[in-house]
């Protein structure tokens, strides 16, 4: 063989193995995003429920491109948002009930979380918003639809090449297991923990059944920090106002259980995150000039009254700039800070999209 063929045939085996790794990289890709869980992820699904959960109306939404409150409970975008903006997928996760979507609107993904809910069916009950196994209800309508629209084969490649976020579960202890006297009179706190934790576990499996592949599992904030919570459990005037140590600590130690029982599936044939919120979070509260943060104890929006719990009510007098502040309102997070979250995860995210399961 002359040594000219020999060239050309290298070249052509160089230009081979490069083509079938370009081909494998593609179908690295993330083509779709479903989101379930609470007032963290809901992108307005409330909206079209008869439920006083809801948030859209002004303030919120105020740096949402366009100024529109959507029904996210923060002044602009979820961490969602910024997720899905980065893998490629669509700016915002828009919510499944809006009867304007279309069928490709829903091919690369949707919302089902509502505000308020929990993976105790009673959670959901309390405030009338969508339990968990509604979401996986309505997610099933979802793959039906799919399915009618595109196929059933070309459906289950969707499931299978989409990211699937949950981030459930802080409503059962703040909303429901401490405030009221229900489920405390018939569960000792470890015993609720032990059955939020198996309901979070039967979701996931649910939703393996469903199709899905690749699943992100965010855990809970220090909720001890959240305003509210110290307001209603202890009391306290704004000027006192500092994070309850035994609420984290429940915070903490689902968080750990939550991440041993991921680890068993990995028996499945699947790629399952958790995601660490906690921490970061938590480190904003405790050392806030670190991260140009100046009020850690009460939101922009309704924390402005010493000692009150106010809600980001309608028209509602907002701080002059959110991004010294962690909270929105005296529950949930500003844009600013859900920014940072993101920041932070997109190492876990790559490592995620490289090793996802189709």
């Amino acid at each position: 063989m002359s040594s000219k063929s020999l060239l050309h045939g290298t070249v052509v085996l160089v230009l081979l193995h490069f083509m079938l790794f370009l081909t494998a990289e593609c179908q690295k890709n993330i083509t779709a995003m479903f989101v379930f869980g609470d007032s963290t992820v809901d992108s307005g699904n409330n909206n079209f429920l008869l439920t006083t959960s809801r948030s859209n109306y002004p303030p919120y939404g105020k740096d949402f491109p366009g100024k529109v409150p959507t029904g996210r409970f923060t002044n602009g975008k979820l961490v969602t948002d910024f997720i899905a903006s980065y893998l490629g997928i669509k700016e915002f996760i828009p919510p499944y009930l809006d009867p304007s979507l279309k069928l490709d609107d829903l091919k690369t993904g949707v919302c089902f979380a509502s505000a308020s809910t929990g993976f105790d069916p009673l959670t959901a009950t309390i405030s009338s918003v969508l339990s968990m196994d509604a979401q996986l209800g309505y997610f099933k309508e979802y793959i039906s639809r799919m399915e009618g629209y595109i196929g059933k084969a070309k459906t289950q490649v969707l499931l299978k090449r989409a990211a699937v976020l949950i981030s459930a579960g802080s409503n059962d202890f703040i909303a429901n297991f401490f405030p009221l006297p229900i489920r405390n009179i018939t569960y000792t706190l470890d015993a609720y923990k032990k059955f939020i934790l198996q309901q979070e576990i039967n979701f996931i499996q649910a939703l393996l059944k469903l199709g899905a592949r690749n699943i992100i599992v965010v855990g809970f904030p220090p909720l001890g920090c959240i305003p509210a919570v110290i307001i209603v459990e202890s009391g306290l005037t704004s000027t006192q106002r500092t994070c309850l140590e035994w609420m984290s600590n429940v915070a903490r130690d689902y968080s750990r259980q939550l991440q041993a029982k991921l680890a068993a599936f990995q028996t499945y044939k699947a790629n399952i995150l958790y995601i660490d919120i906690f921490n970061p979070i938590n480190e904003m509260i405790k050392r806030p000039q670190h991260y140009g943060i100046n009020v850690v104890n009460r939101g922009c929006c309704g924390g402005q009254v010493v000692g009150l719990p106010l809600p980001c009510s309608l028209g509602a007098a907002t701080c002059s700039d959110v991004s010294k502040y962690v909270f929105w309102d005296n529950v949930h997070p500003t844009q600013a800070v859900y920014y940072k979250l993101f920041q932070g995860f997109i190492p876990t995210i790559d490592r995620f999209r490289s090793r996802l399961v189709i």
